[in-house]
């Protein structure tokens, strides 16, 4: 006889199994039907269990997986009058990582996939979308915030027609012999892969790629040999793989899109009327972008490969808890309108906003005055900032190119700062280079480049420095770090040719760039490879500026915009900044010579920071003007006045709880210093009464009982007789 199914969530008991992580097979299940669920299998759990509940569902022997949240909702408390006892505060769905999608059906290459093995048994399929329907709902009960309602839709790994889509007991992805052989996860694959891109040697490779199968099965000769087998396998794969699939670009570039849907956003082809676009992002990047871009910083690398490069290459990055630029999207493509621009923009955070509607990032960083600004503020609704490494860098490396004397070079590069520091002062810009024209009329050749290339358009440089604040060099660094390591990647061994194709461009952004940051991202946050660990902790200037303690800073007395910085690895050698405490600066080591921005112009600027006789950098110029822009704005002791100091001290308080959490060793001495913050007393009764915790909530938003209300209107009107 089958079992009635429940009506109500009310009248469930709240189920707690021992252990850090519990599976399905650990609760005990209860039909529930409702107009929104069609008698589905449901328990009631702790919210704080939720997490443990999704590792042990992900650590199924015979399934093992991953789950990403496919769908996600959110409101906040006493936006509801009246609720049902199923009505949520938080709604997610969690999807087996192996699905909803099935890009292996008629036989079809993989899009994880860009090969197929000539082998007679199908070798496995790892990472791949093979339609698994496997997944889960999560609600976190409106009327008990504290306990969450688990839905199950389908707890078996099938597809569609019922047949076991992967793992261990999927005979078709992985040949006959299925329980035989190791199950190889997508991080696995990917960690194995990255290693292969960065040419670690295939020993450990493989000693690194059995540690990780180990994890889902005992180590022993039949595994190693096999593993051994996989890792050949993909080495000789990668040697032989090509990023022509087809000898025309453009009909190899639909091929890629066609075998990687999931890793693309966005695509036009181009037409008569059309331009060229294809977005290019990964799950990864995905996660990425999520994770170190929602309230924070989204950063424009702009126009790269422009005289080289079929299409440029335009890179959206964020800034990783390290505040290492990390590239979460590539878009490929010529056109800049603002018609084109809004349409892959949009298609990017609708993609985000489809997992999580609360995703918003709190400012974007353009590193060209050409962008337009309207898409940015359309789409993001944030404010804008500019970066100056791009102008920074190319100054620095023609004056080095084009003057052959190191005096000239350092004198030229100090007056080109002048220029931009003239903006907020009472000189005007243009006398500052007509000084430059005058003062170095023999530097025929330098000359001639700038006022042919940096003049007609050094106006608009101008207005876009004046009108936008200005990101700081922290971020100028981790920039210009992305663009050193994209150059490197990109124009390494590369033919003439394969520039003027897009699918090489392609290639080597989602194999060699992708697999590089993976592993970076992977040992930081695992600590599994120190060496690449350090290496990428160091990969910014600004992180080995940090590493030169203040002593080995000298500042000259008699020369105050001059100081030597003591090497670290030979005291016996200085280094001399020129120009202190400005964006700049000039160093005579061969990094700062090759145009870059070296740790010892940013030691010193740091150190130039909390002295009084360096002027303030022009990123704290631009702070200030802004801050005594928003002070001039009311005209007359009125309404906007009131106003004005209340944003103004809203937006202090931000930024001192900001400077204190940079300088602190963590958020728990920041959060230890903030004021206690009540409710009334008939809502601290409420809480103490629970067993849970309240939410937290402010002095503002006082918040309402949470018991339902039962509607009595209805009854009174049934008592008259009809």
């Amino acid at each position: 006889m089958e079992e009635e199914a429940l009506q109500s969530v009310s009248d469930l008991p709240v189920q707690n199994p021992p252990g850090e992580e519990f599976s399905a097979a650990d609760l005990t299940w209860v039909k529930y039907a409702s107009s929104e669920h069609h008698q589905e299998d449901v328990a009631i759990i702790r919210y704080d269990r939720m997490e443990a509940f999704i590792s042990g569902e992900s650590n199924n022997p015979e399934c093992p997986t991953r789950f990403h949240i496919e769908r996600g909702r959110k409101r906040e408390m006493g936006t509801l009058k009246k609720y049902r006892s199923d009505d949520y505060l938080l709604y997610r769905m969690y999807w087996c990582s192996f699905g909803p999608e099935n890009y292996g059906e008629g036989g079809t290459i993989l899009p994880s996939r860009r090969y197929r093995l000539n082998t007679r048994n199908r070798a496995a399929r790892p990472q791949s979308m093979r339609g698994c329907t496997c997944h889960f709902t999560m609600k976190r009960l409106y009327a008990r915030p504290s306990l969450v309602l688990i839905i199950y839709h389908e707890r078996r790994h099938v597809n569609k027609s019922g047949f076991i889509c992967h793992g261990p007991l999927d005979r078709d992805a992985i040949g006959p012999g299925a329980r035989k052989v190791p199950y190889i996860g997508s991080e696995i694959q990917q960690q194995t892969l990255s290693l292969i891109y960065l040419g670690v040697p295939e020993e450990n490779i493989l000693q690194t790629h059995i540690e990780g199968i180990q994890r889902y099965c005992s180590s022993d000769a039949k595994v190693d040999s096999l593993a051994s087998q996989y890792v050949q396998k993909l080495g000789m794969i990668i040697k032989r793989s090509t990023h022509e699939l087809d000898l025309d670009d453009q009909a190899s570039i639909k091929i890629w899109v066609d075998r990687n849907k999931k890793s693309v956003f966005f695509y036009q082809d181009s037409t008569e009327t059309d331009a060229f676009i294809l977005g290019i992002q990964t799950e990864w990047q995905l996660q990425k972008m999520m994770r170190f871009g929602h309230q924070s910083l989204l950063a424009s690398h702009s126009s790269f490969g422009v005289s080289k490069l079929k299409y440029p290459l335009h890179t959206l990055l964020v800034f990783d808890s390290r505040q290492h630029a990390l590239p979460v999207a590539w878009i490929i493509t010529r056109s800049v309108t603002k018609k084109d621009t809004l349409k892959w923009m949009r298609a990017l955070t609708d993609r985000i906003h489809s997992t999580d509607p609360t995703w918003r990032i709190g400012g974007f960083i353009i590193d060209d005055p050409a962008s337009d600004l309207d898409p940015i503020r359309d789409v993001f609704a944030c404010p804008v900032l500019f970066s100056l490494w791009h102008i920074r860098r190319t100054w620095l490396k023609n004056v080095i190119k084009k003057c052959s004397n190191v005096e000239v070079q350092r004198e030229i590069f100090i007056q080109l700062g002048k220029i931009m520091y003239s903006i907020w002062s009472e000189k005007n810009f243009m006398d500052a280079l007509g000084q430059l024209f005058q003062d170095f009329i023999d530097q025929t050749t330098f000359i001639k480049y700038f006022k042919s290339f940096w003049v007609p358009k050094l106006e608009m440089w101008i207005d876009s420095i004046r009108n936008l604040p200005l990101a700081s060099q922290e971020s100028c660094g981790a920039i210009e770090g992305y663009h050193l390591k994209l150059k490197l990647k990109a124009y390494d061994d590369v033919q003439l040719d394969a520039l003027q194709r897009v699918d090489w461009l392609v290639h080597k952004l989602t194999t060699e760039l992708h697999s590089s940051y993976w592993i970076n991202i992977f040992a930081d946050e695992s600590g599994s490879f120190p060496e690449v660990k350090a290496d990428y902790i160091a990969s910014t200037s600004w992180q080995r500026a940090l590493q030169i303690p203040d002593d080995a800073v000298i500042f000259d007395d008699k020369e105050p915009l001059l100081a030597k910085v003591v090497s670290q690895k030979d005291a016996s050698q200085m280094r001399t900044v020129w120009n202190c405490g400005s964006e700049f600066s000039l160093c005579d080591c061969s990094w700062s010579m090759q145009g870059n921005l070296c740790k010892h112009v940013l030691k010193v600027n740091m150190m130039c920071g909390t002295r009084k006789d360096f002027q303030p950098s022009l990123s704290l110029q631009s702070f200030q003007h802004v801050l005594l822009d928003l002070w001039q704005k009311p005209v007359d002791d009125s309404f906007s006045l009131d106003l004005s100091v209340a944003w103004v001290m809203q937006m202090q308080e931000r930024i001192q709880h900001a400077a204190e959490l940079a300088t602190s060793d963590g958020i728990a001495q920041v959060a230890g210093k903030l004021p206690i913050q009540w409710t009334k007393r008939s809502a601290r009764r409420r809480a103490a009464k629970r067993a849970s915790p309240a939410l937290p909530h402010s002095n503002s938003s006082l918040r309402k009982d949470l018991t339902p209300k039962k509607n009595r209107k209805r009854k009174r009107l049934s008592r008259f007789p009809g």
